[in-house]
């Protein structure tokens, strides 16, 4: 069976990355609906994909043929735009991360999903990916306590990638109005922080979670110029570190999780975001000095997590409600603490 799906939003992000990845699903999805917010980039998009546009969310959500929406609308307005999915009778949602901007507000809208008996997906791609799930498997085969993780993220601006992966460039939006940016105001900073932390962590917080699901403890935070976080902390055993800096111009996008453990190391390196060229790449170094590097999947997370979501539909996978909100609330946990140190003054 092939599902007709609707996207709420027009930005690159769903030119480049979500219409192109809902080609490559075997047939399971279709794109029949896109939305804007009266851009008029919606209508591009579409006509790329054969598929129908609308200024608004009503039109799509009354089209028949949309049986999965997709939200992918700015993130202040993800929660609204899954209450009225619901709300005209979808059971089946892909959500781009983050979920909402607080654990209790995530925690509500995976209870409404579940009282209805929703299917929801959140767009964490990393999650997905099957380098992430080959690293899991051979931590748990070591048998062996995870020591230390670290996330390293060196972000290259996100057009580069666009303008690869869509063709011709959508119509120009009108650029957001932002305040100058201030590192050394405190409150500001504790601010750019926690945003950075919920909306670009979330795709590998949950990966952390994984291997060290204890209450996270804050040790450090602080800003990164230009744009950025470095933060430390404790999750049972295991020392956690996670630096990001966004950069203006400079070499290509770097992301990384490397996880310790007494007998092994295991990194997994993640392509530059946006680009369809598989999923990530897992090396393996053992005490034995054996170093092994295990062949990139030609599937990305992106497409797995569409993938995952047919499976739901179908019934072959259960849909886990409790997971999600454990992700929600580990991820805007470490947010929260993460903006009241770098307000203090970046230490406990």
């Amino acid at each position: 069976m092939t599902w007709g799906v609707g996207i709420i939003g027009s930005g690159p992000g769903v030119a480049a990355l979500h219409a192109p990845t809902l080609t490559r699903t075997g047939g399971d999805f279709r794109l029949v609906h896109v939305s804007d917010a009266g851009s008029g980039r919606a209508a591009t998009i579409a006509e790329r994909f054969g598929a129908r546009s609308s200024a608004g969310i009503e039109a799509l959500l009354a089209d028949p043929e949309v049986d999965v929406v997709a939200v992918c609308s700015p993130p202040a307005l993800h929660a609204a735009h899954v209450r009225a999915s619901l709300a005209a009778g979808r059971r089946a949602i892909f959500c781009e991360k983050p979920l909402a901007d607080t654990a209790e507000e995530a925690d509500r809208l995976v209870a409404e999903c579940a009282a209805v008996g929703a299917l929801l997906v959140v767009g964490t791609n990393h999650l997905f990916d099957p380098a992430w799930v080959r690293a899991t498997h051979h931590l748990a085969a070591l048998d062996g306590r995870i020591s230390s993780v670290a996330v390293t993220l060196c972000l290259s601006p996100n057009d580069r990638y666009h303008a690869l992966t869509m063709g011709e460039p959508l119509p120009a939006g009108k650029p957001p109005k932002r305040p100058p940016l201030d590192l050394d105001d405190p409150a500001q900073s504790a601010g750019i922080v926690r945003q950075l932390v919920a909306g670009l962590g979330v795709h590998d917080l949950p990966l952390v979670r994984d291997l060290a699901p204890e209450t996270p403890e804050l040790v450090w935070a602080r800003p990164v110029p230009p744009v950025g976080f470095d933060l430390g902390f404790q999750a049972g055993e295991a020392l956690v570190r996670f630096t990001a800096v966004m950069l203006p111009d400079g070499a290509d996008s770097l992301w990384r999780v490397c996880v310790t453990t007494a007998g092994a190391r295991v990194e997994v390196e993640f392509p530059p975001p946006f680009v369809h060229v598989g999923g990530a790449r897992t090396t393996v170094r053992d005490a034995q000095g054996v170093h092994t590097v295990y062949p990139s999947d030609r599937r990305d997370g992106y497409e797995v997590e569409w993938r995952a979501l047919a499976a739901l539909l179908r019934g072959e996978a259960a849909m886990e409600y409790d997971e999600l909100r454990a992700d929600a609330a580990f991820v805007l946990a470490i947010a929260d603490q993460a903006a009241a140190v770098v307000r203090a003054g970046g230490e406990r």
